[in-house]
């Protein structure tokens, strides 16, 4: 086994002590589709429509590029959101084909996934690298089906490390997810992380989260977010880089980080 880096010393490139990437999910309406719950027409979600011209604007103002984890189903319905972010220097990542919940899915149904979505990015020239499983877990049968299709990285519920089949695993967490805390339908979610069942206001929020943000919809939102990006980005010692980046620096470094870690079952 490599040797692990002493304690003080950091794995990331000099002069950084910390890597932080930017994510978003859920690119419109795929998952409301899916589920038969959208009832206005294909196309016209205001996540993309509206808010997402100002993330992009906002992000560009403090030169942080992000990740940003769409339904392969939406890239050809919003092909000019999917160019705006590919112009603008950030990563469009995978995340399953129309938000099905990932650790439910069958043998066949995983592969399907996979099928119908590498055909979709295709045609839209999109090229997956990473993956967030919709749900948060992934399946013993998906390391080998990401190895296939040539994904580097997955960003599941987990351990941070190499996962199976030399797959990078860039974890997230809930509660470093705004919609944890910001949304009532993630109230089952937060009681099972011991938080109480409210949802916190913007200002709390700010207050218990100087990090991460991945999904913001009215004013107050916007301006936790513009905080929080400034702040990491004047942070001289914080690395702001999308995943595929900072996966690839784990990857060529293994004795940095270890190449025994691996991501936990989900």
């Amino acid at each position: 086994m490599p040797s692990q880096q002493p304690p003080t010393s950091s794995p990331w490139p000099a002069p950084y002590k910390a890597a932080i990437s930017f994510t978003m999910d859920n690119l419109g309406e795929a998952q409301d589709v899916l589920k038969n719950a959208w009832p206005h027409p294909i196309g016209t979600h205001p996540a993309v429509t509206t808010q997402l011209p100002r993330m992009l604007t906002l992000l560009a103002k403090y030169g942080v590029r992000a990740t940003y984890f769409a339904e392969a189903w939406s890239l050809g319905v919003y092909p000019s959101a999917v160019k705006a972010l590919t112009e603008a220097g950030h990563e469009v990542a995978w995340h399953g084909y129309q938000h099905e919940v990932w650790s439910g899915l069958d043998e066949e149904q995983e592969r399907e996934s996979f099928r119908k979505s590498w055909e979709a990015a295709r045609r839209e020239g999109v090229e997956y690298v990473g993956f967030r499983p919709p749900g948060g877990g992934v399946n013993e049968r998906t390391w080998g089906l990401l190895k296939e299709y040539g994904v580097g990285y997955v960003s599941p519920l987990g351990e941070f490390g190499v996962g199976e089949e030399g797959v990078v695993v860039l974890p997230f967490e809930w509660r470093a997810v705004d919609a944890f805390w910001y949304m009532e339908k993630f109230a089952g979610i937060r009681k099972g992380h011991g938080e109480r069942d409210e949802v916190l206001s913007p200002g709390e929020f700010k207050t218990w989260l100087m990090g991460k943000i991945e999904e913001v919809t009215s004013e107050e939102k916007f301006g936790v977010m513009e905080d929080v990006l400034k702040r990491i980005s004047e942070d001289g010692e914080i690395w702001v880089a999308p995943c595929q980046e900072v996966a690839a620096w784990v990857r060529n470094h293994p004795e940095r980080f270890g190449r025994d870690q691996r991501s936990p079952d989900a």
